[in-house]
């Protein structure tokens, strides 16, 4: 969400103090012996808890306990695993004092540690300063501000305190390109937690330049980190980073308590980007995010990985294009940086990958205040994300072309028409593509919905008349969606749909009706011949008009993306200007090093009428 400076400025001055004093009270803490940490994990609909804590030795404990167990036999159970752990120590401390010393002599071994090792150490549990009795269920015994004894060390309870879950940096991260950390949270929000980016100090730096945090996890590699000023969510490296990697500190939160901190290093160090991309002079187009009477949309086929990392791909379709720049590493990267900088409202997206939706997309637009909901067609879909400040999710109506016609009752009539055809129909039932509908309603008038559909339509060069069969069925699930289901609300209709505009499916959709005689209806030659007149109810128009081209390859260039509006009640505001065809051709077509698809998104503002 965009700020005032003088609003970022206020929050970074909060986060800075409460990490302050979180580090004082730390210390102080430390000093006076003050207790430890347990952290309890209790939710009510897994039948076990699980505790969590250091003992003195140094060692950490996981327990996993039934929540309907005594708490006494929990209390056991540490117990053991106490004098276990003080074992250890003592055989290990009895082991060097038993190693011979510089003059060749046994060093003295001292009293044994049996005796010691062997008294089970005093382990309650206490209440508001009362012990806990025994027969006490675990479920009700651990209390957030309990206090847990072991000995001598006493640890304060945190039940359900706010914690990752997940906590991952992407593997290719490259300069002036954003870093997108996946991160789940349980008990905790990332607007609430607090988020702090070091860099590795360049060999030879003097050691008061480092500032690295104060309590790194022994696992993390012992390299010397430097503060780089960034404490937001999302960080972009610089070129004074390139060659090193990234450390980011998280402390999660809910807005009342924060939980353990975790670190995470990048895997490798950060590279040079590739200068300019096609996106960028259009990201001038879109600096902040629309007002409430707008709609920013986005319409774009990212190229799926599936498809891109092919040996035909690499040879046939785009041998022009450096094969690093395939790699789905790099592309995200470059996809990411466009997509979050169009600042949109609404993005609906072709050729999606199952784990680049939710390892890569997801994170990192949530972090721009978007939410997504994906649809599967077969090795990869659909995915639309809405801006949560704007809209609401109210429901989804996806449905599969084939299965539609086959069983939805809505399109008896087309499928009575198709088997008249019996190789058409044959051909029409063996397409797996999918359509994507979601009704969105604005959070500031509960009044405005709006139907928002996405798909992909079959490819096929020869493969106009399943084209028009699939729009048909689209519509009317749309129109039953938006009619009946939500009645009056307006429609916008985004995809891939692989026809230009002289074909019958953009002919079909703008005219609203398509002629049994049409020439689209033979597009696979006579046997396949399946002559049939349709109409439809809306009243649509390209939002965008019809570009010279939205997807622009080394044997074809032509315009197959659009972004369909209801004319009843949208309008056009601003169309945001495609790259330039210097831009798209600097290397040769597209994807190219600076630009992840062989297609071109398509954005443009629509304003209620």
């Amino acid at each position: 969400m965009w700020r005032l400076p003088g609003v970022r400025a206020a929050l970074r001055g909060v986060r800075i103090a409460v990490e302050q004093r979180s580090r004082a009270g730390a210390a102080t803490e430390t000093a006076a012996g003050a207790m430890e940490r347990a952290i309890v994990r209790c939710v009510p609909s897994e039948p076990k808890l699980s505790l969590s804590f250091a003992l003195a030795d140094g060692s950490h404990k996981n327990m996993q306990r039934d929540q309907s167990e005594p708490v006494g036999r929990a209390l056991s159970r540490i117990a053991t695993n106490a004098i276990k752990g003080h074992a250890k120590a003592a055989a290990a401390k009895k082991s060097r004092k038993n190693r011979p010393n510089s003059s060749g002599g046994a060093a003295c071994a001292g009293p044994g540690p049996e005796s010691a090792a062997a008294r089970e150490p005093v382990v309650k549990l206490y209440y508001r300063e009362e012990a806990v009795a025994e027969d006490v269920l675990n479920v009700d015994a651990w209390q957030d501000g309990a206090v847990l004894q072991i000995g001598d060390v006493k640890y304060k309870v945190e039940r359900n305190p706010p914690a990752f879950t997940e906590l991952q940096l992407p593997r290719y991260i490259m300069a002036g390109f954003p870093v997108f950390p996946k991160l789940s949270l349980e008990f905790g929000d990332p607007a609430c937690s607090l988020f702090r980016w070091y860099k590795e100090a360049k060999p030879g730096a003097a050691e008061s330049e480092a500032s690295g945090p104060s309590s790194l996890s022994p696992s993390l590699p012992s390299s010397t980190w430097i503060e780089t000023g960034a404490d937001e969510r999302v960080y972009i490296p610089s070129n004074a980073d390139i060659g090193l990697r990234l450390l980011l500190h998280c402390t999660p939160g809910n807005g009342q308590r924060f939980g353990p901190s975790r670190e995470r290093v990048s895997v490798c160090p950060v590279e040079a980007g590739p200068g300019t991309c096609t996106f960028d002079h259009r990201h001038l187009y879109t600096k902040k995010v629309t007002e409430d009477a707008l709609i920013r949309t986005v319409s774009y086929n990212i190229l799926a990985d599936t498809y891109a990392q092919t040996e035909f791909s690499r040879t046939v379709l785009y041998p022009y294009c450096a094969p690093y720049a395939l790699e789905l590493d790099y592309r995200q990267n470059l996809i990411q940086k466009e997509l979050t900088g169009y600042n949109a409202d609404v993005i609906c997206l072709q050729e999606v990958d199952r784990d680049v939706f939710s390892d890569s997309l997801a994170p990192a637009l949530e972090a721009f205040g978007l939410e997504g909901v994906f649809r599967i067609k077969q090795h990869e879909g659909l995915a639309t994300f809405y801006r949560k400040s704007k809209f609401s999710l109210l429901s989804q109506h996806d449905i599969s072309f084939h299965e539609a016609l086959k069983s939805d009752p809505l399109h008896k009539e087309l499928l009575e028409k198709l088997v008249l055809y019996p190789w058409a129909q044959v051909r029409v039932l063996q397409r797996s593509s999918v359509l994507q509908v979601s009704v969105l309603q604005s959070t500031k008038d509960s009044s405005k919905k709006i139907c928002v559909a996405n798909t992909h339509l079959y490819w096929h060069p020869k493969g106009g008349y399943i084209r028009l069969i699939q729009m048909a069925v689209a519509l009317a699930h749309i129109r039953h969606v938006s009619c009946d289901l939500y009645p009056g609300i307006p429609v916008i209709f985004c995809g891939d749909f692989n026809s230009t505009p002289s074909t019958g499916m953009y002919h079909f959709v703008i005219n609203g009706s398509i002629p049994e005689d049409h020439e689209d209806w033979s597009s696979n030659g006579e046997e396949e011949r399946c002559n049939m007149s349709l109409t439809h109810f809306f009243k649509l128009k390209s939002a965008c008009g019809e570009p010279a081209y939205t997807n622009y390859v080394g044997g074809f260039h032509g315009c197959l993306d659009y972004i369909f509006i209801d004319l009843n009640a949208l309008e056009v505001e601003q169309v945001i200007p495609l790259p330039s065809h210097e831009e798209v051709t600097t290397h040769q077509a597209l994807p190219s090093v600076s630009h992840p698809s062989d297609h071109i998104a398509l954005v443009c503002d629509l304003k209620w009428k």
